[in-house]
């Protein structure tokens, strides 16, 4: 942050921090919307303390946590009742600031007088803020996605890509990440939006830069073996996010359907439900090309949607980064009402959720039907952004419409 901001923002850490030591970490830590079994901060301590005492936590099938956590909080950054409330908020102040610098990148100033709403946008955003209170590690995600992101658009590629290998570790779904992140490597984050061109940078620069992402994901693979003595650790972390062996309800829209699923078909149904996400990738970055980081901002908001184990984080960071791209608020189609059934999905999740889980007065459908108010909402914001991404480059004249292309 430039001399100007850094009172503002430390404000803003200041009041974020604050937060996180309100008591409410109790209520919040075991609410579904806001950890899902890979996530959870009560299973992290869980595995952290077998792991301790000599136990393997991968050995019980409750410990979804990557590797790299467990070393990392059993001895560099012990969880306490009092680090645990600033680690979080130091990683939510980490992401809001590489959102700024992602923003500083696009628009090409060093300052802008935008710089505290986008910050504020992120920090207090109810979708990042609540799991974070609940020290879900899905903020952590949170800000290794944009860390890679504000990486790849500064020119720091192998930045970039240790993070997004660090971001996959964590969470395989993330792997959609890649071919965007290789290819903002080479190219610049400016708005090109109302300017559509064919991709002008040489495509074979991604070849060694792959080759370097492949190395530091190996690396972090032996690591995490390493920590565990096996390769056990695997098929309970990544292999979980492809065969779904938790179907604890939250927010996302695999947990119901595979609850009612025949076992017989449930193999297909799974190859289906995560090849499907793969078939986003190459479209929405031919379809950007000339503007590869909004590309990426629209592969986030499909993990948001799709993603096997969502918190509300997920669809927080979408809906934060639309602060990158002000220029395609005047194309948005249906904002008003994408924002309503946000607004009415926060109201269903919480009380359907109650109504099952609590009070005993409902049943699954209840939530579920919550889920999908809420996966509507998330759609229309990614459709939102789709068309508003493509509307942008047509011009309107007096005798009709043209399309601006070089």
């Amino acid at each position: 942050m430039d001399r100007d901001a850094d009172p503002a923002f430390l404000a803003l850490f200041a009041v974020r921090l604050a937060l996180a030591f309100a008591p409410l970490h109790e209520t919040l830590k075991y609410d579904q919307q806001l950890s899902s079994p890979l996530t959870s901060y009560s299973r992290l301590r869980e595995g952290i303390y077998l792991f301790e005492h000599g136990v393997d936590p991968y050995s019980g099938g409750a410990f979804r946590h990557s590797p790299l956590l467990l070393s990392l909080f059993s001895t560099a950054l012990p969880l306490t009742r009092y680090t645990s409330p600033v680690l979080w908020a130091v990683a939510d102040s980490i992401a809001a600031w590489a959102l700024v610098r992602i923003w500083r990148l696009r628009s090409g100033a060093k300052s802008t007088t935008r710089d505290r709403q986008v910050a504020a946008l992120y920090l207090f955003n109810p979708y990042i803020l609540l799991p974070s209170l609940a020290f879900s590690t899905s903020s952590l995600e949170n800000a290794l996605s944009l860390l890679s992101v504000m990486c790849a658009s500064s020119g720091r590629a192998s930045a970039s890509l240790f993070t997004l290998a660090t971001l996959i570790h964590l969470s395989l779904p993330s792997i959609l990440l890649l071919v965007p992140i290789l290819l903002l490597n080479i190219t610049r984050p400016v708005s090109r939006l109302a300017l559509p061109r064919l991709f002008d940078a040489d495509l074979k620069r991604t070849l060694p830069l792959f080759i370097e992402f492949l190395g530091y994901a190996t690396l972090l693979t032996l690591a995490s073996t390493l920590v565990c003595g096996n390769w056990s650790w695997m098929g309970q972390t990544w292999g979980a996010f492809v065969t779904l062996p938790d179907l604890t309800p939250n927010p996302g829209m695999w947990w119901y359907f595979f609850t009612e699923m025949f076992d017989h078909f449930r193999p297909f149904f799974l190859m289906v439900f995560s090849v499907h996400l793969l078939i986003y990738v190459a479209p929405m970055c031919i379809k950007f090309q000339h503007d590869i980081l909004y590309a990426s901002f629209l592969i986030i908001g499909v993990l948001a949607l799709f993603k096997p184990y969502p918190t509300l984080s997920d669809p927080g960071l979408f809906i934060s980064m639309f602060a990158l791209f002000p220029e395609i608020y005047p194309y948005l189609r249906h904002p008003i009402v994408t924002g309503l059934i946000h607004l009415h999905a926060s109201l269903l999740l919480p009380l359907f959720n109650s109504l099952w889980l609590r009070q005993g007065t409902g049943n699954a459908n209840f939530f579920y039907a919550s889920t999908l108010v809420f996966g509507m909402g998330n759609g229309g914001a990614l459709l939102d952004a789709v068309w508003a991404g493509l509307r942008i480059a047509v011009g309107k004249l007096e005798d009709g419409y043209e399309v601006i292309q070089e």
